[in-house]
Protein backbone atom coordinates (compact mmCIF):
# COMPACT_ATOMS: atom_id res chain seq x y z
CA UNK A 1 0.00 0.00 0.00
CA UNK A 2 1.38 3.32 -1.01
CA UNK A 3 -0.28 6.63 -0.39
CA UNK A 4 1.27 9.76 -1.83
CA UNK A 5 0.60 13.68 -1.38
CA UNK A 6 1.28 16.37 -3.59
CA UNK A 7 2.26 19.55 -3.45
CA UNK A 8 3.73 22.80 -5.08
CA UNK A 9 1.04 23.86 -6.89
CA UNK A 10 0.22 27.27 -7.84
CA UNK A 11 -0.77 30.35 -9.99
CA UNK A 12 2.23 31.48 -12.62
CA UNK A 13 2.54 33.66 -15.10
CA UNK A 14 3.76 32.15 -18.47
CA UNK A 15 7.31 31.61 -19.01
CA UNK A 16 7.32 31.16 -14.80
CA UNK A 17 8.82 27.85 -13.37
CA UNK A 18 6.90 25.49 -11.19
CA UNK A 19 8.24 22.24 -8.64
CA UNK A 20 5.98 19.69 -7.77
CA UNK A 21 6.46 17.37 -5.35
CA UNK A 22 5.04 14.10 -4.29
CA UNK A 23 5.44 12.70 -0.84
CA UNK A 24 4.75 8.79 -0.50
CA UNK A 25 4.39 6.39 2.41
CA UNK A 26 5.73 2.71 2.50
CA UNK A 27 9.02 0.62 2.55
CA UNK A 28 9.09 -0.39 -0.75
CA UNK A 29 9.49 3.40 -2.65
CA UNK A 30 11.74 2.30 -4.55
CA UNK A 31 10.16 -0.31 -5.92
CA UNK A 32 7.57 1.71 -7.67
CA UNK A 33 7.65 3.39 -11.16
CA UNK A 34 6.18 6.89 -10.26
CA UNK A 35 4.08 8.65 -13.12
CA UNK A 36 2.57 12.37 -13.30
CA UNK A 37 -0.99 13.01 -14.88
CA UNK A 38 -2.59 16.41 -15.45
CA UNK A 39 -6.17 16.49 -15.97
CA UNK A 40 -7.17 20.20 -17.86
CA UNK A 41 -11.60 21.12 -16.99
CA UNK A 42 -13.73 19.49 -19.44
CA UNK A 43 -10.48 17.00 -20.65
CA UNK A 44 -9.60 13.83 -19.77
CA UNK A 45 -6.74 12.89 -17.48
CA UNK A 46 -3.39 12.85 -19.52
CA UNK A 47 0.28 11.39 -19.13
CA UNK A 48 3.17 13.95 -18.70
CA UNK A 49 5.75 11.80 -17.30
CA UNK A 50 7.45 8.83 -15.87
CA UNK A 51 10.41 7.89 -13.74
CA UNK A 52 11.74 3.89 -13.41
CA UNK A 53 12.89 2.53 -9.50
CA UNK A 54 15.96 3.95 -9.65
CA UNK A 55 15.68 7.26 -11.44
CA UNK A 56 17.80 6.40 -14.42
CA UNK A 57 14.62 6.00 -17.40
CA UNK A 58 12.69 8.87 -17.92
CA UNK A 59 9.46 9.25 -20.49
CA UNK A 60 8.00 12.14 -21.55
CA UNK A 61 4.30 13.72 -23.33
CA UNK A 62 5.35 15.45 -26.30
CA UNK A 63 3.74 18.50 -24.92
CA UNK A 64 6.42 18.70 -22.41
CA UNK A 65 9.42 17.41 -23.53
CA UNK A 66 12.10 19.97 -23.16
CA UNK A 67 10.39 21.52 -20.69
CA UNK A 68 9.48 19.31 -17.51
CA UNK A 69 11.78 17.34 -15.96
CA UNK A 70 10.64 13.98 -13.58
CA UNK A 71 13.39 12.97 -10.95
CA UNK A 72 13.13 11.10 -7.27
CA UNK A 73 14.46 10.92 -4.42
CA UNK A 74 14.22 6.99 -2.84
CA UNK A 75 16.13 8.57 0.33
CA UNK A 76 13.12 11.21 1.05
CA UNK A 77 9.75 8.65 -0.88
CA UNK A 78 9.64 11.91 -2.92
CA UNK A 79 9.21 12.09 -6.63
CA UNK A 80 9.27 15.57 -8.33
CA UNK A 81 8.28 17.74 -11.65
CA UNK A 82 9.94 20.68 -12.33
CA UNK A 83 8.41 22.60 -14.86
CA UNK A 84 10.03 25.31 -16.47
CA UNK A 85 8.40 27.18 -19.42
CA UNK A 86 5.14 26.90 -18.56
CA UNK A 87 2.32 27.23 -20.68
CA UNK A 88 -1.30 28.49 -20.11
CA UNK A 89 -2.18 25.02 -22.05
CA UNK A 90 -0.20 23.51 -19.17
CA UNK A 91 -3.35 24.69 -16.36
CA UNK A 92 -4.57 21.49 -15.22
CA UNK A 93 -4.76 19.61 -11.83
CA UNK A 94 -1.50 17.53 -11.60
CA UNK A 95 -1.72 14.21 -10.21
CA UNK A 96 1.14 11.41 -8.89
CA UNK A 97 0.58 7.83 -9.55
CA UNK A 98 2.50 4.83 -8.33
CA UNK A 99 2.87 1.57 -9.65
CA UNK A 100 5.02 -1.50 -8.53
CA UNK A 101 7.17 -2.73 -11.23
CA UNK A 102 9.53 -1.55 -13.59
CA UNK A 103 7.03 -1.22 -16.62
CA UNK A 104 7.08 3.09 -17.44
CA UNK A 105 3.15 3.07 -18.20
CA UNK A 106 1.77 6.12 -19.91
CA UNK A 107 -1.86 4.85 -19.22
CA UNK A 108 -3.49 5.94 -15.85
CA UNK A 109 -5.02 2.02 -15.97
CA UNK A 110 -1.21 0.67 -15.58
CA UNK A 111 -1.13 3.18 -12.02
CA UNK A 112 -2.28 1.26 -8.63
CA UNK A 113 -2.13 4.44 -6.61
CA UNK A 114 -3.07 7.80 -7.02
CA UNK A 115 -2.30 10.93 -5.35
CA UNK A 116 -5.24 13.66 -4.33
CA UNK A 117 -4.05 16.25 -7.25
CA UNK A 118 -2.33 19.86 -7.28
CA UNK A 119 -3.95 22.75 -9.25
CA UNK A 120 -1.56 24.37 -11.96
CA UNK A 121 -3.01 27.85 -13.14
CA UNK A 122 -0.51 29.61 -15.94
CA UNK A 123 -1.68 32.98 -16.68
CA UNK A 124 -1.17 34.31 -19.52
Amino acid sequence: QVQLVESGGGLVQAGGSLRLSCAASGRTFSRYAMGWFRQAPGKEREFVAAISWTGVSTYYADSVKGRFTISRDNAKNTVYLQMNGLKPEDTAVYYCAANYGLRLGVSDTEYSYWGQGTQVTVSS
